[in-house]
C-alpha cells in the first residue's frame, strides 16, 4: 500500500481527491497540508487522517511514498519543487504551471532524481472519454475531420449564491480569472482530451469575449489543428450567466468524421454514436472519473509506468496551447 500525503484542501480536494484516494485500496491517505488551519482541521476531521500539517518541511518527511497537489495554481511549482528534494513522485491538479519556465523547470527537476510527475486530468479515466477513444481508434466514425469540445458555465457565479442579492464577489471565480481565465483552467481538461484522441498540435488560434473586466477574456473559442489533419474547436466560458440568479450549463463533446457522429451532451445524459446504420446509444457517464485516476495512479507507483495517466509533458502542452490561444485573444483585443 502507498502512503499518499495530499497538498491543499480546497473544494476539488474535496468532493474529487480525497474521496478517490480514500476508494482505492491500494492507496493509504496518510497526510495532508495546508497552510489553513481552519480548513486542514475540517478535512482532517471528514476523511479521519490521522497527519495534519500546515508546515510542508514536516509534512513531506512524515514516511510518503508519493503526494498530490490540488493547492492553487500559483503554488504548483513550489510543491512540486519540495516533493523533489524529498525523493517522492507527484500527481498535480491542472493547470500544471503558470509558465513554460515554471513548467521545464519542475520536470526536469523530477526528471533528474529519477522521480514521475503526473498531471491530474481526470476526464481521461471517465467511461465516456474511453469509450471515445475506442471509437476512434477502430474507425467507427471513419477519418475523424472534426470535434467540438463545448463547457460553458459561470464558475460558480460572478457573485455569491448564499447572499446574491448583497452582489458580493465571489473569489473563486475571481482567482481564476486572474490566474489567466477559463481556457486555462478548466479548459485544459479539453485540450488534453483533444490531444489524447487526436495526436499533436500543430497550429493554435484564439479568440475571446468579455464580459468582465479582467485581463483574460471569460469566454473563449480555441482552435487546434492536429498532425494528422483534424481540427479541434473549444469553446469555454466563466460568463455563461454569470451575473443571473439562476444558473445555466452546457457540457459537450462532438466528434464528426467521415462515416458517422459520436456525441455526448452531459446536461442531457445522451451518449451516442450516428452512422448510416444507424444510432446506437452508449450507456452515459459523468465527464470526471477521480477514482479511475487514482487507480491508474496507484498503477503508475507500483509498476514506474505512467499508462494512461497524463505526464506532465502532457500537462505542460496543455497549459502552453491554454496560455497561447489566450494571448492571441487579449493581443487581438488590444489591436482592436
Amino acid at each position: 500500500m502507498k502512503r499518499i500525503g495530499l497538498m491543499g484542501c480546497g473544494v476539488v480536494a474535496g468532493y474529487g481527491h480525497l474521496p478517490a484516494i480514500k476508494s482505492v485500496r491500494e492507496l493509504e491517505l496518510h497526510a495532508l497540508f495546508d497552510p489553513d488551519p481552519r480548513r486542514l482541521a475540517a478535512a482532517q476531521e471528514k476523511f479521519g487522517v490521522a497527519r495534519a500539517f500546515t508546515d510542508a518541511e514536516r509534512f513531506f518527511s512524515c514516511g510518503l511514498d508519493a503526494v498530490t497537489i490540488t493547492s492553487p495554481a500559483p503554488f504548483h511549482r513550489e510543491n512540486v519543487l519540495g516533493a523533489a528534494r524529498h525523493g517522492l513522485h507527484a500527481l498535480c491538479e491542472k493547470p500544471l504551471s503558470m509558465s513554460d519556465a515554471e513548467a521545464q523547470e519542475m520536470i526536469s527537476e523530477m526528471e533528474r532524481r529519477g522521480l514521475m510527475l503526473f498531471t491530474a486530468f481526470c476526464y481521461r479515466f471517465s467511461p465516456v472519454a474511453l469509450k471515445i477513444k475506442e471509437l476512434i481508434e477502430a474507425g467507427a466514425i471513419g477519418r475523424v475531420g472534426g470535434l467540438r469540445l463545448i463547457y460553458l458555465w459561470d464558475c460558480h457565479g460572478k457573485y455569491e449564491r448564499a447572499r446574491f442579492d448583497e452582489r458580493i464577489v465571489q473569489r473563486r471565480r475571481a482567482e481564476r480569472m486572474e490566474e489567466g481565465g477559463p481556457l486555462f483552467d478548466c479548459g485544459t481538461h479539453q485540450i488534453d482530451l483533444a490531444r489524447w484522441w487526436m495526436g499533436e498540435v500543430t497550429r493554435v488560434a484564439g479568440h475571446g469575449a468579455w464580459n468582465d473586466n479582467h485581463r483574460a477574456p471569460d469566454h473563449v473559442w480555441a482552435h487546434l489543428d492536429h498532425a494528422g489533419g483534424a481540427h479541434t474547436m473549444i469553446e469555454i466560458s466563466y460568463g455563461y450567466a454569470h451575473t443571473a440568479r439562476d444558473q445555466a450549463h452546457r457540457f459537450l463533446y462532438e466528434i464528426i468524421g467521415t462515416d458517422g457522429l459520436i456525441r455526448y451532451e452531459r446536461d442531457e445524459k445522451i451518449f451516442e454514436v450516428r452512422t448510416a446504420g444507424g444510432t446506437e446509444k452508449l450507456p452515459f457517464h459523468h465527464e470526471k472519473n477521480f477514482e479511475g485516476m487514482y487507480a491508474a495512479y496507484a498503477r503508475a507507483l507500483e509498476t514506474g509506468t505512467p499508462g494512461c495517466l497524463s505526464t506532465a509533458a502532457d500537462g505542460e502542452a496543455a497549459a502552453r496551447i491554454a496560455r497561447q490561444a489566450t494571448a492571441q485573444a487579449i493581443d487581438a483585443r488590444s489591436r482592436s
